[in-house]
């Protein structure tokens, strides 16, 4: 069912159909009710493509995750596109794989599709590459990075303080009597860089000698190998920290198979404050990085800014 086949049905031109969609003035209340009517019997849905080539309206925000098997990202993605779709857009959510090349296509992609606003999901994209792909692709189009930075005048910023976060889960565990604290950090990311500025501030603070093991692989696997190697070699360590949940996941399994208990003996704290929290035995505290209100903030800015109300958001 087309908009001609409902104007030829209510005996109108497919002008005054198309006015009493968009709600818009000049056709009389008895008209729009019987066109309406038309519509709800036949269930008519608007061409949101042939709409967008007149409105200059895709409503489609474009999501960027390098990762999608990354627990984190992915559930902020999917917050956003909850908001998007209550606000009525549309999200794009891309996977683009972890080389700057692949990251910068994803860029480009974007611009194919015309999109309205894009997101970045992570610190991963704080590239060069990256930047030139926005400043050339998408320079008029908002941008919005999740926990990252570009100076460019259209990519604004939704961010955690990764370093004082962290600084004070040091000061948590140093409060509780644990006199040594290791850090397990993962590839680096300026996101990365920042936790283990922050676990090196919080044991200066502290009084503790920073015990740093980095290039950790993020997964289950990655943070047993890690957390296996740190306590045969340092078997005084009495806390841990990882720059992701998934690693403490599989620290806080070599910390079991060593015959230590968590919390007892090893009290161990995440930061990523993800799904696998609650999966774990015993259950894993970590740092809430507030992505479902960042993921909310960025789809309401989205929107908005394209609105004409542009907003730097700093959390």
């Amino acid at each position: 069912m087309t908009i001609y086949d409902i104007a030829r049905e209510a005996g109108v031109s497919a002008s005054t159909v198309s006015r009493v969609i968009n709600d818009k003035p000049g056709v009389n209340r008895q008209t729009r009710e019987r066109i309406r009517a038309l519509l709800a019997e036949h269930r008519y849905v608007p061409n949101e493509a042939a709409r967008g080539l007149v409105t200059q309206s895709s409503r489609l925000v474009g999501v960027l995750v390098a990762d999608i098997r990354n627990q984190h990202h992915i559930e902020g993605a999917y917050y956003i596109a909850q908001e998007l779709a209550r606000l009525g857009y549309c999200a794009l959510v891309l996977n683009t794989g972890g080389s700057d090349e692949e990251r910068a296509a994803g860029i480009r992609m974007l611009e194919t599709r015309k999109v309205e606003a894009a997101v970045l999901m992570g610190s991963i994209f704080q590239t060069e590459a990256v930047r030139d792909a926005i400043a050339c692709s998408l320079p008029e189009a908002p941008v919005f990075m999740l926990n990252g930075e570009m100076d460019l005048p259209n990519v604004y910023s939704v961010l955690s303080d990764d370093r004082a976060g962290t600084a004070d889960c040091v000061a948590y565990l140093a409060e509780r009597g644990r006199k040594r604290v290791a850090f397990l950090v993962d590839q680096p990311t300026p996101s990365s860089r920042l936790k283990q500025l922050g676990y090196e501030d919080g044991a200066a603070r502290a009084g503790m000698r920073a015990l740093t093991i980095g290039g950790v692989e993020g997964s289950v696997e990655g943070g047993y190998a890690a957390a296996k190697a740190l306590l045969a070699g340092h078997p005084d360590v009495d806390g841990l920290i990882c720059s992701l949940d998934i690693i403490a996941c599989g620290a806080m399994r070599a910390i079991a198979d060593s015959g230590r208990r968590v919390p007892q003996d090893v009290a161990v704290i995440g930061t990523d404050n993800s799904v696998y929290c609650d999966i774990c035995t015993p259950r894993l505290t970590s740092l809430n990085t507030m992505v479902f209100e960042s993921g909310v903030a960025i789809a309401d800015h989205a929107v908005h800014q394209h609105c004409g109300a542009g907003v730097g958001l700093k959390m």
